[in-house]
Order: structure tokens, then C-alpha cells, then sequence
């Protein structure tokens, strides 16, 4: 079956770094364009970053443009973010998801926590 898991979650200072990754299988992983999403408690889930499945354009969130980074390598089935410059208002549980035009899985996802 699909599986998707995040690691790379942790506590970090404010003005800090951290890195996330996610590992798939279970499906044809080049076929699929890949997201990080993030939902903090009490708000809606919402859409961090984003690489195409062919071109390998990206789109980010207006808060983390220019701080966020992410990147995938279809031959280890892995999706990244490199997240730097953080803050305290990143805090909250980052998901990778993987979506093709019919279909989108979720991991189980990775808390952020930024924090002094």
C-alpha cells in the first residue's frame, strides 16, 4: 500500500534551521507532484510548498518565500524541505502529501515546534 513518512520534526530556537524529509512508497513516486502542508492547532491546513512531478517547478507560501526550500529525488522516492530562518509562527505539524489528478495521499506527519 501508499506510505508516506515524514522525519526531521523537532524543537528548535527561533532564527534556527531544520530539515524534513519524506520517504514514499508504494507508488509510482516521478508520476506524482509532492507538497508539504502544515497545520497549526486551532487552523486550517495549509499549503507550504509544492514541486511539479515533470518540471520540477516550485511554489511556496507567502510567509516562507525566500526561507523554505523544497526539493525531491525521484530516485530515492524522497521529498525534502529545508527550512530556514524560522519562526515561532512555522510551529506546527508538517504532512507531506503526494498527489496525482485523481488521487491524494497524506503521511502521518512531523511537529515543528519554534521556540526559545
Amino acid at each position: 500500500q501508499v506510505q508516506l513518512v515524514e522525519s526531521g520534526g523537532g524543537l528548535v530556537q527561533p532564527g534556527g534551521s531544520l530539515g524534513l524529509s519524506c520517504s514514499v512508497s508504494g507508488l509510482t513516486f516521478s508520476l506524482f507532484a509532492m507538497s508539504w502542508y502544515r497545520q497549526a492547532p486551532g487552523k486550517e491546513r495549509e499549503m507550504v510548498a509544492s514541486i511539479d512531478r515533470f518540471t520540477g517547478n516550485t511554489r511556496y507560501l507567502d510567509s516562507v518565500k525566500g526561507r523554505f526550500a523544497i526539493s525531491r529525488d525521484n530516485a530515492k522516492n524522497t521529498v525534502f524541505l529545508q527550512m530556514n530562518s524560522l519562526k515561532p509562527e512555522d510551529t506546527a505539524k508538517y504532512y507531506c502529501s503526494a498527489a496525482d489528478i485523481r488521487t491524494r495521499y497524506w503521511g502521518q506527519g512531523t511537529q515543528v515546534t519554534v521556540s526559545s
